[in-house]
């Protein structure tokens, strides 16, 4: 089993998503309680809230919770149903920055995802990483988020959480428990309801309270899942970062500081991401078939063109043919806030699984 200290993992955690996006669509909302998810119908509405944001909080609306109880605490915020497509457009920009900080990188959810930062060498060097990270994701889409460092994926969870909003945690080996002493036990991941309850009955409110007991106490009172528990809160967690399968793309994008419209600059903006995504395939060994441009305007309106190719490729010039064919639709004069392009369908040279998991996204 894997110890704390042998590992660098980081936990990138966005704030209130799917709210935050609402509030970049249409800044009006900054400051009010917005709330994303089902329709409250004046506090007769069935399904429950997706996300939230601080300000909505306060009021104790939270995620999960019966949309008609958000609308029972905070009849006076603002409502908005859940566009699942677009959170998902900004999503696949996040996580394409953050793959390029490490060929271990793992998805967890829409907002959510680990990176193996141990090749860095030290918990420093890993939390500069993590503020880079940070300032582009907030560069590049306007949201924040938080982040946490530690020596294995529970731990850094809880710190992205402790930090929340707009935060960044560095738990190093040595302050592992420390850091997880005084946390409510609920604190770690996969203690449910029922769990809670039985150690509260035992007199465990803390993690801290958790690692000072007897592991064979713990087991006797929670099966099988004591040992996992105890492991977490006494700081042991062997589980790795790993790379989901079946995700193989390379991507490069650009958010510009300022709107755009200049078909010059879009051209030359272009080639220099076409050249980006070629270098990265020739050093991996690598040929595509599939070519993606995405266009965001102004507005957010986000917009993809894909063309498959007759054969494999990894010819930079093959490849900026199709981008630049592919792009021609968008050029009607409005102003661009973003620009991608994502090569896909890959094959070969080197084909150990390795060398594709670097670019999985």
């Amino acid at each position: 089993m894997t110890t704390a200290g042998s590992r660098i993992v980081l936990h990138v955690d966005m704030d209130s998503f799917f709210a935050s996006i609402e509030v970049l669509r249409n800044p009006s909302l900054a400051g009010r309680p917005v709330i994303v998810g089902a329709d409250p119908k004046g506090g007769g509405g069935r399904g429950v809230v997706s996300t939230c944001s601080y300000e909505a909080r306060h009021y104790g609306v939270h995620s999960g919770m019966p949309i008609s109880r958000a609308y029972d605490l905070c009849p006076h915020g603002v409502y908005l149903p859940v566009d699942r497509s677009l959170y998902l457009q900004v999503s696949e920009s996040i996580m394409a920055i953050l793959s390029r900080h490490s060929r271990l990188f793992e998805q967890v959810s829409i907002d959510e995802a680990y990176l193996d930062l141990s090749n860095t060498g030290d918990f420093t060097t890993a939390g500069s990483i993590a503020a880079s990270i940070k300032q582009e994701i907030r560069e590049e889409t306007g949201l924040t988020c938080s982040v946490g460092v530690a020596p294995g994926k529970t731990v850094a969870k809880i710190a992205s959480d402790y930090c929340k909003p707009d935060g960044l945690m560095v738990v190093r080996p040595e302050e592992v428990k420390a850091f997880l002493a005084p946390l409510p036990v609920e604190k770690i991941p996969g203690i449910g309801r029922r769990n809670g309850e039985e150690l509260r009955r035992m007199g465990i409110l803390t993690i801290g309270d958790l690692a000072r007991r007897d592991i064979q106490e713990i087991v006797a009172h929670l099966g099988r899942p004591g040992i996992r528990v105890y492991h977490l809160a006494t700081g042991i967690d062997g589980a790795e970062v790993q790379c989901r399968e079946g995700r193989k793309s390379i991507s490069r994008e650009r958010t510009f500081d300022m709107d755009i419209s200049d078909p010059s600059v879009i051209a030359e903006t272009l080639a220099g991401l076409t050249e980006s995504v070629a270098e990265t395939l020739r050093t991996a060994g690598l040929r595509c078939r599939t070519i993606t441009v995405k266009v965001r305007y102004s507005g957010f309106q986000t917009y993809t063109r894909s063309r498959t190719l007759e054969r494999f490729t990894a010819d930079p010039g093959v490849i900026q043919r199709a981008v630049s064919e592919l792009i021609q639709p968008f050029l009607n004069g409005t102003d661009v806030r973003l620009l991608g392009i994502r090569i896909s369908n890959l094959e070969g040279g080197r084909t150990r699984q390795a060398s594709i998991e670097e670019f999985c996204a």
